[in-house]
């Protein structure tokens, strides 16, 4: 058929005659669509670019699928739902990437460093196990009641049949020990981190 015999038919007519392959058809539909179509795209959006690729997907789509397609609507109707949703699409698309951007900028500036500072948790924790570990039996014994246990310095005394003074010092001298082991090892973490 001739192309201005074309631009006289209806819609329907129109797409029946491209879905049975008919080029022409398909240049009519788009002669007299594309613009509607763009002028809509471009109210939602406010790309111009971004409107045109939408647009043009539509019909490209339209183009693939041709005798394929199953279309309920008029075809305006069916073009102007194509290009909604591949608005809405384009849409969500942008607001999981900048969700994923959030949570990636989030994690650059939180998760690195809650990450460095339990693995420095960790490690002190170890170190500290370790030292009170090589610290002598009955210091260590009277250590572990009072800080593990929560027991007053009296308690310990009464339980392993000693003064509250002995108690007393055997804490201090393991605090210090400690002490003086976890300086070394501060300075190591500031040395390596």
């Amino acid at each position: 058929m001739r192309e201005e015999d074309l631009s006289r038919i209806p819609d329907d007519e129109l797409l029946l005659l491209f879905k049975a392959g008919d080029r022409n058809a398909y240049e009519q539909i788009y002669n007299r669509y594309w613009a509607i179509m763009y002028v809509y795209a471009r109210k939602i959006m406010a790309d111009a670019d971004d409107a045109q690729d939408i647009v043009q997907e539509v019909f490209t789509y339209l183009w693939h699928k041709g005798a394929e397609l199953s279309i309920k609507t008029s075809l305006a109707v069916y073009l102007y739902t194509a290009v909604r949703y591949r608005i809405f699409d384009l849409l969500d698309h942008r607001k999981v990437r900048t969700d994923y951007k959030a949570y990636l900028q989030q994690f650059i500036d939180e998760g690195e460093y809650i990450t460095d500072n339990q693995l420095r948790e960790r490690e002190l924790v170890a170190v500290i196990e370790r030292e009170v570990a090589l610290l002598p039996a009955k210091m260590r014994e009277m250590f572990e009641m009072s800080r593990n246990e929560g027991l007053s310095h009296k308690e310990i005394a009464e339980k392993l049949g000693v003064s509250d003074l002995t108690v007393k010092k055997q804490v201090s001298n393991a605090v210090k020990i400690l002490k003086e082991k976890l300086k070394l090892f501060s300075i190591f973490i500031t040395i390596n981190f």
